[in-house]
C-alpha cells in the first residue's frame, strides 16, 4: 500500500522539503546577525508570496506526480549539479544570504563567484531547479507551469531587491 502511495517523486519532495527547512534556519540566523547590525528588510509584504509559490512547487511535486512516475536519470544528475551551483551561491553570498531581502548600507555588494556573470544567479538556479525537478519525473507541464509562476514571483522580487541596493550600486 505505501508503495501506491509514495514514490521517487514524493520522496524528492520530502527531500527538497527538508532541504528548504535547513535553508531557513541558516537564513535566520544570517537574518539575526543583520539586524543586530542595523540591516533593513526590503519587500516585507511580498514575503508570503515567495513562500507560498515556493511551497505550492514542491507540494505539486508531492501531489501531483504520480508515484509510479519513472526516473529520467540524466535530468536528476542535472538537478544535483545544480544543486552544487545553488550551495556555490549561498556559500559566496556568505553571512549576507538569507531569504528574504535585508540591506546593510556598510555592507559590500558581492561581485565573487557567481555574481561574477550574473546579478542575480541564486534566482536563476531557482528558475532551472523549478523546471528540472518535475521533468525528472516526465511531468514536463507540470515544470513549465511552475516556471512561469516562479518567474513572475522572481522578477518583482528582483525590482524590490535592485530597488533595495541601488542607492550601493555604482555599474
Amino acid at each position: 500500500m505505501p508503495a501506491d502511495l509514495l514514490g521517487p517523486a514524493q520522496l524528492a519532495a520530502t527531500l527538497v522539503l527538508l532541504q528548504r527547512g535547513l535553508e531557513e534556519l541558516h537564513s535566520q540566523r544570517n537574518t539575526r546577525a543583520l539586524v543586530a547590525e542595523g540591516a533593513v528588510e526590503a519587500g516585507r509584504s511580498f514575503y508570503p508570496v515567495v513562500a507560498v509559490t515556493h511551497l505550492a512547487w514542491i507540494a505539486s511535486i508531492f501531489f501531483l506526480i504520480p508515484p509510479s512516475a519513472a526516473v529520467l536519470w540524466p535530468l536528476l544528475w542535472l538537478y544535483l549539479a545544480v544543486q552544487v551551483v545553488r550551495y556555490w551561491v549561498i556559500g559566496t553570498i556568505g553571512r549576507y544570504w538569507t531569504h528574504r531581502i535585508w540591506t546593510l548600507d556598510k555592507a559590500p555588494l558581492v561581485r565573487s563567484g557567481p555574481y561574477r556573470w550574473i546579478r542575480h544567479p541564486n534566482y536563476a538556479v531557482t528558475i532551472v531547479e523549478t523546471l528540472l525537478l518535475p521533468w525528472v519525473f516526465g511531468a514536463f507541464a507540470l515544470g513549465i507551469i511552475m516556471v512561469a509562476v516562479w518567474t513572475a514571483v522572481i522578477r518583482y522580487k528582483i525590482e524590490l531587491e535592485n530597488e533595495a541596493l541601488a542607492a550601493r550600486r555604482v555599474d
